[in-house]
């Protein structure tokens, strides 16, 4: 079982940006697609990026294209999620999640293992 641990969260004005971090249990990330969604006040989860075990494909949304990236050390066990250029629409807690899937990454479903989140609050 894979257990993960997000960390980098925080306040942060608008235009500013946070780095992210998933930090996995298991050597077996490495084999794991990784995913990273985020949930606002009121709202349902959303997918926001995903990248493959190797790092060949990687996905977002559209809302975070250009300003967000994705990326893991595989060696370290751990994910990353450059945020620039934050809106207050960012606004939400942070979740990184784990898929032995290397499809459908924009679906909460096929992910099997989850952190606990990291609030992220983006003032305007």
């Amino acid at each position: 079982q894979v257990q993960l641990v997000e960390s980098g969260g925080g306040l942060v004005q608008a235009g500013g940006s946070l780095r992210l971090s998933c930090a996995a249990s298991e050597r077996t990330f490495s084999n794991y697609a990784m995913g990273w969604f985020r949930q606002a006040p009121g709202k349902e989860r959303e997918f926001v990026a995903a990248i493959t075990w190797t790092g060949g494909s990687i996905y977002y949304t559209d809302s975070v294209k250009g300003r967000f990236t994705i990326s893991r050390d595989n060696a370290k066990n751990t994910g990353y999620l450059q945020m620039n250029s934050l809106k207050a629409e960012d606004t939400a807690v942070y979740y990184c999640a784990a898929s032995p899937r290397r499809t459908r990454l924009h679906q909460s479903s096929v992910y099997d293992y989850w952190g606990q989140g990291t609030q992220v609050t983006v003032s305007s």
